[in-house]
């Protein structure tokens, strides 16, 4: 309802002289209301007026917020909006980094942050097109159920209607002009400093006063050093879950807060964890040529070795005890009635397709997702993963920051990671909760399923330290570097070798290795429990004391039955596979003769007996000789028991190494 007022009164209000006020009026430059010969004023309409008149330097200052003691938002959204203003408003340096894992909020805290501590635009950079889109809802005032400000009642809906205005830089909609009617402008680097230089030679230098980074530990990287020294007194603010980079390179900044793993899941902001290892009591391999045999004891000392973690990470028989350890856990949780998802990691893509086979043939509906698939092939993958079509998804260096789906739950390792960075980047893909604010809530676990000869149990300990902030061990961290593989290993395509240095024969496996992420003997984190049990009325003293009868640092439990494997579904995977194999065998096969794909030297000079351009009649050459191989008519593969497909898939390196030879050798003649 309208409160009005006279001019003299408008004039007081405003602290304006009644002359000047008189003006305005008369230019329609303010609201106001003729009456007579005199004018009226609506208060709230003055008060809209004044805020959406104000001096960009002021408006982030100026604007009243429910910031501290809103109890809508995340203590660890308050606290590091705290941790900021403090740290700019007393002056001790350029650039803030908070850490906040996965499920904390960060997309909030980005919308807090400008007030009270930019006197100006702000910048926000994020560093993929996915956290972007997001990022776009949340500051978009426009949007009644995703923006930030109003979902949490930081800014009323009259002050939102002076904004904060955000403008997307995209390809097509958006120019230099939306950016100047703006108070935040929102981009990803590739769009900044890219090798187009579309857009950052169009700002000023001082037209950013803050730039805010998602995902801060990309942010060494030259392209962003670009975007900061564009704009040399800006404020910057790193946010990040990690506090390095994949490649180890200390982000620059001042680390001023840190939200613990801890702390996030006995809030219900996370998943609680829990690591399974599948532990053989024995394991036979041969290395070098060299038949071995080890017990458990002396795998958990061979786990260190890099030969011994790659040859397990890539042997059939330990992937399938793994695929069926994550099935079990898949199977638990689904029992609360909710259609939880594994997600896989990789060594390579022949490596995903033969995991994601194994899944298949145990009757489970599994996609496969990597970086050369086409990004309609990659939509409809992410399309069946949402909609809970997939059981399973096994990525190769995708699905990384800033891919948001809850029902992500069994992390499945099938590879090693040498530093803690990428092991976090993938881990956190199961850590965001169903059911917000629920610490028990059946479908709030998440469970990381790996091999303990990979090694991968030693960085659930280097999490825990990092929870820790040991300043030495972070010193530790910074130490090393892990190495991304070259894109023809990834593809499978390599030419250093056809077969892998260690081949493992069999395991015995009676017991699986298992240990919560909680510490239920960390003192301060029995505090924390105890006073959000106490708030959720629960027994705090009783749920402690279960807790720590319970569990172990590390525990044995036995390994649950093997699922089952339906011999037709596992006879169409064997011949998928080694379909599939084929293929990269001959690229591999023209990779190590110096020939081109679409080149026709083995059809119309070397070998006259195939046809097509020099792919197809690799294709053709490797079929025709695996046939005579297994002593089989050529073109019966598809007829065969699945022993003899299994056979092929065996003997294939070495028919592709005999076919090398011979296009050598035609070649020379």
């Amino acid at each position: 309802m309208a409160t009005w007022i006279d001019i003299e009164a408008a004039a007081k209000h405003l602290g304006l002289g009644v002359r000047n006020l008189y003006s305005l009026a008369q230019q329609g430059r303010i609201p106001a209301n003729r009456v007579g010969k005199g004018w009226r004023f609506d208060q709230q309409e003055l008060d809209a007026w004044v805020r959406a008149n104000q001096p960009l330097e002021q408006f982030f200052i100026s604007q009243e917020v429910d910031i501290d003691g809103n109890l809508l938002l995340r203590d660890a959204q308050r606290e590091a909006y705290a941790a900021a203003q403090d740290f700019f408003q007393n002056e001790r340096g350029r650039e803030a980094l908070l850490q906040l894992p996965v499920g904390c909020g960060k997309s909030g805290l980005i919308a807090l942050l400008p007030f009270g501590i930019s006197r100006g635009r702000v910048l926000v950079i994020a560093p993929n097109l996915t956290i972007k889109s997001e990022l776009g809802a949340v500051l978009d005032i426009a949007n009644r159920q995703k923006c930030f400000w109003r979902k949490c009642r930081v800014l009323t809906s009259e002050a939102l209607t002076a904004g904060p205005y955000v403008a997307v830089l995209n390809s097509d909609a958006a120019n230099i002009h939306d950016c100047d009617r703006s108070h935040i402008v929102l981009a990803n680097v590739q769009q900044l400093a890219g090798n187009s230089d579309r857009w950052l030679s169009q700002f000023a230098p001082d037209y950013f006063d803050l730039i805010i980074v998602d995902e801060g530990h990309h942010s060494a990287a030259a392209s962003w050093q670009a975007v900061f020294d564009h704009f040399p007194d800006a404020k910057i603010i790193h946010l990040t879950a990690t506090p390095f980079r994949s490649d180890n390179k200390e982000i620059t900044g001042t680390v001023i807060y840190r939200y613990s793993f801890k702390r996030a899941m006995v809030r219900g902001y996370i998943k609680q964890l829990q690591a399974r290892y599948v532990a053989p009591e024995e394991i036979y391999f041969t290395y070098e040529n060299e038949q071995r045999h080890h017990t458990l004891e002396e795998v958990l000392k061979l786990k260190e070795e890099d030969w011994f973690s790659r040859g397990v990470a890539l042997a059939p028989e330990c992937n399938i005890h793994i695929v069926d350890a994550s099935l079990e856990r898949l199977e638990r949780l689904r029992e609360s009635g909710t259609r939880h998802q594994v997600i896989a990691v990789a060594m390579s893509i022949p490596h995903a397709r033969a995991i994601r086979s194994l899944y298949s043939e145990r009757g489970y509906e599994a996609g496969m997702i990597h970086s050369q698939m086409s990004e309609e092939d990659q939509a409809e993958i992410f399309q069946k993963l949402r909609s809970g079509m997939l059981d399973c998804i096994v990525q190769v260096q995708m699905l990384g920051e800033g891919f948001d789906h809850p029902h992500l739950s069994v992390a499945a390792i099938f590879r090693p990671f040498r530093t803690l960075s990428p092991y976090i980047q993938f881990v956190g893909r199961i850590m965001r909760v169903i059911v917000q604010n629920d610490l028990r809530h059946p479908d709030n676990y998440g469970y990381i399923v790996s091999h303990i000869g990979m090694n991968v149990d030693s960085l659930l300990n280097d999490l825990r330290r990092l929870d820790r902030e040991d300043q030495q061990f972070m010193d530790e961290l910074l130490g090393g570097i892990e190495l991304q593989p070259p894109r023809d290993v990834l593809a499978g395509d390599t030419k250093l070798r056809l077969r892998p240095e260690m081949v493992v024969h069999g395991e015995l496996v009676s017991e699986f290795l298992e240990e919560d992420f909680i510490d239920t003997d960390d003192e301060l984190l029995l505090s924390e429990l105890r006073d959000r049990a106490q708030a959720l009325g629960f027994d705090a003293d009783a749920l402690i004391a279960a807790a720590r009868k319970a569990r172990e640092t590390r525990r044995a439990i036995a390994a649950s039955e093997a699922f089952f494997v339906s011999p037709q579904r596992q006879r169409v995977e064997v011949q998928r596979r080694l379909n599939e194999e084929v293929k990269r065998m001959a690229k591999i096969i023209l990779n190590r003769t110096s020939l081109s794909s679409a080149g026709r030297e083995l059809s119309m000079r070397l070998f006259p007996g195939v046809t097509g351009p020099n792919f197809a009649a690799a294709v053709q050459m490797l079929y025709k000789a695996l046939a005579s191989e297994l002593q089989i008519d050529s073109g019966q593969l598809g007829k065969v028991k699945v022993e003899v497909l299994q056979q092929g898939i065996e003997v294939l390196p070495d028919v592709a190494e005999k076919l090398v030879r011979q296009i050598v050798a035609k070649r020379n003649e």
